[in-house]
């Protein structure tokens, strides 16, 4: 029996198992799956090859916050990215889930500087303004208009500008992702999680309509693709 096909045409509003009760145990396996998966699919490189050029031109201190931060493997990227280049950088993640804020914590280490903080970016993220914003496989946990309120939140909080680093929506992401993740033997939340969130996520046309709606002009936004299966947004201001 041939598998069913999905629709591309238009986001799923199907939940993903992460976003719902998850026990500690089951968060901090699911998100080391994570950022293996990560680590497999390059989903680094959009974010460090972006600050790579906004640092050329703003060489530091930049205060950088993850929106969003997960197992906080992208900020740790980023902050060897800084040390390996001498880049005086404040690094902060935050996450609306003590969990996660906590494994994060955790798996940063001592020797890390970054601060983690609990909190939702829609309602209670801090006020003071950075330098830079990121976040990665974030919006497509949001809703639309939720990814509207984002977009305008990161406009009034980063000075230098700020990247939106998620996924394209595509059978071939959706049908490879099944396909690996059966492979790797991943945790059954992140098997069932993936495929749902490349159809949660997006074409260039969802981000072209959402930043029109955020007051964006179309000159001020960057939409690009990374292979395999990324598509990002991002402005520098």
């Amino acid at each position: 029996m041939l598998p069913e096909m999905p629709s591309i045409q238009k986001r799923s509003e199907a939940a993903e198992l992460m976003d719902g009760p998850c026990p500690a145990s089951d968060c901090a396996r699911c998100l080391r799956d994570l950022s293996r998966v990560n680590r497999m699919l390059l989903a680094y490189r959009p974010t460090l090859s972006w600050l790579s050029r906004l640092a050329e031109e703003n060489p530091g201190p930049l205060r950088i916050l993850d929106a969003g931060c997960g197992f906080g493997d992208t900020l740790r990227r980023i902050e060897t990215w800084a040390n390996r280049r001498g880049i005086a950088v404040e690094l902060t993640g935050i996450d609306c889930n003590p969990a996660t804020v906590e494994t994060a914590r955790q798996a940063s280490g001592a020797a890390s500087k970054a601060r983690w903080i609990c909190a939702d970016i829609l309602t209670d993220a801090p006020g003071d303004p950075v330098d830079v914003v990121v976040s990665s496989l974030l919006t497509h946990h949001l809703s639309d208009d939720q990814i509207v309120r984002f977009l305008q939140w990161m406009e009034r909080t980063a000075r230098l500008g700020w990247l939106i680093n998620d996924l394209e929506r595509s059978l071939v992401s959706y049908f490879g992702f099944k396909a690996l993740a059966g492979v790797m033997r991943w945790h059954p939340f992140v098997r069932h999680d993936g495929p749902v969130s490349i159809l949660r996520s997006f074409l260039s046309r969802d981000w072209e309509e959402y930043t029109s709606r955020a007051g964006l002009p179309p000159s001020q936004v960057t939409i690009f693709r990374r292979r395999p299966g990324r598509l990002c947004v991002s402005r520098m201001k």
